[in-house]
C-alpha cells in the first residue's frame, strides 16, 4: 500500500498482515480523499480504528495540520509510529492505544475531519456512531466519513450528525456525515 497524494506520495507504507485487517484500496483512499480535498489543508484529523494508519498519513500528506491516531492493537501502534516516520510525518501525528469507545469519551476536539475504518460488519458501530453523534469532537462544518460494508447500512442520523452522502466502490462503501443543518 502507498500514499496517494501529497507530499508523501508513493511512499510504501507498512501493513501488517492479520485476521480480519483489511487495509484501504488504493482506489477507496483516493476516492475519500477526492471528496474531503477541500476540508483538509490546516485540518485536525481524527483516525479511529487506524490499523496501518494509512488514512490519517494520506491526511497529513495532502495537507493536514494534525491527526490522532486511535488502535488497540499495539503491533498495528507500532506499525502506525513507523509508518509515520517513514513518511516524515512523525511529527504530526499522535498514536494512541485506546479503545474507540473510550477515545471519544476522553479525547478533546474538535477534529474538522474524523475517519472511521472498523472492521466491516463490525456488531456495536450504530452504537460507536451514536457516541460520536453526541460527542464534541467534531468541529463545526466539520465532517465524519465511514467506511464500511454495502452489507452494512448505517442510519440516515446519529445525535446531532446528518448522513448527507455516499459512495459505493464494489463491496466498500463510504458515507458521510456532519452535523445537522438547524
Amino acid at each position: 500500500m502507498r500514499i496517494t497524494g501529497g507530499e508523501a506520495r508513493g511512499i510504501q507504507l507498512l501493513v501488517p498482515r492479520f485476521p480480519r485487517f483489511r487495509p484501504t484500496s488504493d482506489r477507496v483512499r483516493s476516492a475519500l480523499f477526492q471528496v474531503i480535498s477541500n476540508l483538509l489543508m490546516k485540518a485536525r484529523v481524527l483516525d479511529l480504528y487506524a490499523g496501518s494508519g494509512s488514512l490519517g498519513i494520506e491526511a497529513l500528506s495532502r495537507g493536514a495540520e494534525l491527526a490522532d491516531f486511535v488502535e488497540m492493537n499495539l503491533v498495528l501502534c507500532r506499525a502506525i509510529r513507523d509508518n509515520l516516520r517513514k513518511t516524515t510525518l512523525d511529527g504530526k501525528g499522535m498514536v494512541r492505544r485506546l479503545s474507540v469507545g473510550r477515545a471519544i469519551t476522553t479525547l478533546k476536539g474538535p477534529y474538522d475531519i474524523i475517519l472511521l475504518d472498523p472492521p466491516y460488519n463490525r456488531p456495536d458501530l450504530d452504537e460507536t456512531m451514536e457516541k460520536l453523534g453526541d460527542s464534541t469532537l467534531l468541529a463545526n462544518k466539520g465532517l465524519i466519513a465511514l467506511e464500511h460494508s454495502k452489507q452494512q447500512v448505517p442510519q440516515q442520523s446519529y445525535g446531532i450528525l446528518e448522513k448527507y452522502s455516499e459512495r459505493r466502490y464494489g463491496d466498500t462503501m463510504l458515507t458521510f456525515y456532519r452535523e445537522a443543518m438547524s
